[in-house]
């Protein structure tokens, strides 16, 4: 039996579709029992997105950005969110995706990206799913200030930091994005151990 076989559409209408698609979906779902319950969800579809970190092991560095991001100050954050640079696919594969995104955001062109793991991050109501990556960096691999596109609502500071710096912003809460944390969690563990 797979998970097509416990699942039954019963309705699905689009609440809303500007940049992203806001569904209402109603279905049944065969239970481990064996009988079936009827569920409604919301679902947001963003799209897929992927996520990278730069480090340069003869320095110790990363590079993150800090920009603005309007649900994090919705939800109360009041700052800056300090983040890995990324974007959404946009009908491109992961890896063509996030070294134009490097380029743009950070101003550096990476050669040997590296995809470590694809993680959905909110699967309860979000369909999205991060592909991340990780890259060696230098400071001759540099072609611009980076900062985004501004006609695209960017307006990112580029951040280099010590892991150690880092490390330490993600334990004393200035770093509170999912995403970065992953990625320097997994720096930590198998890049600068």
């Amino acid at each position: 039996m797979t998970i097509k076989d416990r699942f039954r559409l019963l309705s699905e209408d689009i609440l809303a579709e500007v940049h992203y698609t806001y569904k209402q979906v109603s279905f049944e779902w065969q239970r481990q029992d064996g009988s079936w319950q009827k569920q409604d969800r919301e679902v947001l579809d963003r799209g897929h997105g992927a996520a990278i970190l730069p480090y340069d092991p003869a320095r110790s560095t990363v590079l993150l950005i800090r920009q603005f991001r309007y649900p994090a100050f919705e939800a109360g954050y009041d700052g800056l969110l300090i983040e890995a640079a990324a974007g959404l696919l946009d009908d491109a594969d992961p890896e063509t995706r996030i070294r134009l995104e490097a380029e743009e955001e950070l101003g550096y062109s990476l050669h040997d990206v590296q995809r470590v793991f694809t993680s959905f991050m909110s699967p309860g109501s979000v369909t999205e799913q991060i592909h991340f990556f990780i890259s060696r960096y230098d400071p001759s691999m540099k072609t611009s200030a980076g900062g985004g596109k501004a006609d695209e609502g960017e307006d990112i500071d580029v951040l280099e930091m010590s892991i150690e710096d880092a490390m330490d912003m993600v334990r004393n809460g200035q770093i509170c994005d999912a995403k970065t944390i992953m990625l320097l969690q997994h720096a930590a563990l198998t890049i600068f151990a």
